[in-house]
């Protein structure tokens, strides 16, 4: 997740300004704490149109595509979490203008542009989900690899499954990763930056894949600023994955 995807990186600058949270990516020139690569969260600011009245969030696959139990619990989670309900758009192919070619993977902000015009009028939000690689810049690293990417406070959002295979135990693992990539993502659009709360779903990554494997759910003062914000969440949310012991 990366506040652009949703997150608070150490040094935040304002395409969330970004605010990114983050799993580096150390293949060429990117860093990385332990080789799982992307961002977790980072966020571009841009204001959601009166979005926030409407309870309607598109799925919308992009590339080939991704097995239908991952799909289904990602759509578990951001209904049973947030209290969102989700539609599946029918898959689109990726847009090659935000191929990045160097690296062979898709610029993420492109994706979300691209995202933009893609949202149905009765929606509030659109989530893009790949299983492709991609990336964003952050700082001095042009080419930044991420698990996700949302607007903070805005409508669109991309999440890959890429980064979550890796040092999985399985594709269970995979997909309860992905599907918490797409509630803190989801997050980030309903304008929550990172939490310092161990085990929230607005956690920063801070450098590791792995960090989502102890997230379970949003914590109250997450809930407090949503509710503050008139954006309630269910508070007793149908959680799709089980508590963590860690």
């Amino acid at each position: 997740m990366a506040q652009n995807h949703g997150g608070s990186c150490r040094n935040r600058r304002s395409v969330r300004g970004v605010i990114c949270t983050g799993e580096l990516d150390r293949d060429a020139q990117d860093l990385d704490h332990d080789g799982s690569g992307g961002i977790w969260a980072l966020a571009a600011r841009r204001p959601a149109a009166s979005a926030s009245e409407r309870r309607l969030l598109y799925v919308q696959p992009l590339g080939g595509e991704l097995p239908g139990p991952d799909v289904a619990l990602v759509r578990e989670g951001l209904t049973g979490i947030i209290g969102i309900e989700t539609r599946l758009l029918p898959r689109a192919d990726l847009p090659a203008a935000a191929y990045y070619q160097p690296r062979r993977r898709y610029r993420a902000e492109k994706l979300l542009d691209f995202l933009d015009g893609r949202l149905p009028a009765d929606g509030a939000r659109i989530l893009g989900l790949t299983g492709v690689d991609i990336s964003t810049t952050k700082g001095a690293v042009y080419d930044w690899g991420l698990l996700g990417l949302g607007r903070l406070d805005g409508a669109s959002s991309v999440i890959s499954e890429f980064r979550c295979r890796r040092r999985s135990g399985g594709p269970a693992q995979a997909r309860e990763r992905l599907a918490k990539v797409a509630v803190h993502e989801a997050g980030h659009t309903l304008g929550l930056e990172h939490c310092l709360n161990r085990g929230c779903l607005m956690e920063d990554a801070e450098g590791r894949v792995a960090t989502c494997d102890r997230e379970y759910d949003f914590c109250a003062r997450c809930r407090g600023i949503l509710a503050a914000a008139g954006r309630p969440i269910p508070p007793s949310p149908k959680i799709p994955w089980p508590r963590p012991s860690n």
